[in-house]
């Protein structure tokens, strides 16, 4: 049985219980409610343990090998270039469209706060426009801000050590980037090995919730998938528009050329299970030059997830709606930004732990509780299946407008 249906059989099994608690529960009912709350308090304490330095580990790598695979051609550069800037605003659409999904469609009533936790939550501090705000960026002690979960600041400085990290000399840079690429191994097995007891940490807050907030946490759940799945088919429609135009292809073109690709995404939920689809159509109607789409492709299935920074942005607001947590516009665009830095540092990883490492940081950089994560990784297969078809799909996009960009005709039929 795979972890996947563990969590999910875990999650139903928690909700359960707990509802009938809350519906039948007595003196002891609240007992057990009691030792629920800290096993799961303590298994998550446990998955968040590894977050901060396996973020930091993620991203100095990233960046080192992007640097390097930049330096090999200019159509490289040119898609890293692309890239950066489709996760950057795809991030951005998340951030106008959440709240306004939000507003129009609210978390259902009574179910506020039914995903929120072991203890109670508080607004988010306010972000004061100052020096000192500037300030709170560049961290003067980074091993401090990572001890203090400052997010922002121990992703600025994974950046910026990246960076640097390719300036040195080669045998340097291998011994240094083969160190990060060891530990991030081996906090990636401790990843594992926390997510093996998921099943019993999962039960153990669904429990909580459960006996909370009774059935609104169900619903709460299912207004969840609602929300991811509108906000990835937004930004998988807001693609065709930026193909049609940049790439210059006609509309029933594309979508007949990208329709094969996104059936196998829709029953694979793999990228690569949709690769010879993707190759076939680049090929063929898409007509991409064969040089554009071996450097392309394999780049874009390796680090573009275009579906990733809204799809984990909207997480983290939709966990802030549940806790009845305000966020003002800074601490949306520090979303945005580590939404857009963290996808390109977790590509690769096992999904369940994709999930955690890349809408931890969001949460944490925006002031968001995150205990309620867990509960939201055991129904994430259904938000999953339209974020893979979301990201097979400009894949393709990127890989025609990289090659027009180069000067490839496009002409064929």
């Amino acid at each position: 049985m795979s972890l996947t249906v563990r969590i999910m059989i875990a999650l139903v099994a928690g909700l359960a219980c707990g509802i009938a608690l809350s519906e039948f529960g007595d003196a002891l009912d609240a007992r057990i409610v009691d030792i629920a709350q800290p096993v799961g308090k303590a298994w998550l304490n446990g998955l968040q343990m590894p977050l901060i330095p396996l973020i930091f580990a993620l991203l100095v790598t990233g960046v080192a090998s992007a640097a390097s695979t930049a330096r090999t051609s200019g159509t490289a550069t040119r898609t890293l270039i692309l890239f950066a800037l489709l996760l950057t605003a795809s991030a951005a659409v998340a951030a106008l469209l959440g709240p306004l999904l939000l507003q129009l469609w609210p978390v259902p009533a009574g179910a506020v706060g039914a995903l929120a936790g072991a203890g109670p939550t508080t607004e988010v501090p306010g972000v004061r426009p100052s020096a000192e705000w500037l300030l709170g960026f560049i961290p003067a002690n980074p091993i401090h801000s990572a001890a203090e979960g400052q997010v922002v600041a121990v992703v600025l400085f994974a950046l910026v050590f990246g960076f640097a990290v390719t300036r040195v000399a080669e045998e340097r840079r291998i011994a240094l980037t083969g160190f990060l690429a060891a530990l991030e191994d081996t906090l990636l097995i401790v990843v594992g090995w926390v997510l093996w007891l998921a099943p019993i940490g999962v039960f153990a807050l669904a429990l909580v919730a459960g006996s909370r907030s009774g059935l609104a946490t169900a619903g709460a759940l299912l207004h969840y998938i609602g929300f991811i799945v509108l906000i990835c088919l937004t930004v998988t429609a807001l693609v065709y528009p930026l193909v049609i135009l940049l790439g210059r292809i006609a509309p029933g073109r594309f979508a007949r050329a990208v329709l094969p690709a996104q059936l196998i995404a829709f029953s694979t939920q793999s990228s690569i299970a949709s690769l010879p689809a993707m190759i076939a159509a680049s090929d063929g109607p898409l007509a991409v030059r064969e040089s554009t789409r071996s450097i392309v492709l394999p780049l874009a299935i390796s680090l573009f997830r275009i579906t990733s920074p809204p799809a984990n942005l909207g997480v983290a607001l939709y966990v802030a709606a549940m806790n009845g947590v305000a966020l003002g516009p800074l601490q949306i665009a520090m979303g945005v930004a580590v939404a857009a830095i963290v996808s390109l540092a977790a590509v690769g990883l096992p999904s369940q732990i994709t999930f955690f490492t890349t809408t931890g940081p969001i949460c944490l950089a925006m002031g968001v509780p995150v205990e309620a994560l867990p509960l939201l990784l055991a129904v994430e297969t259904v938000p999953d299946i339209f974020r893979t078809v979301g990201n097979v799909t400009a894949d393709m996009g990127v890989t025609r407008i990289i090659d027009r960009l180069g000067g490839g005709t496009g002409t064929r039929d």
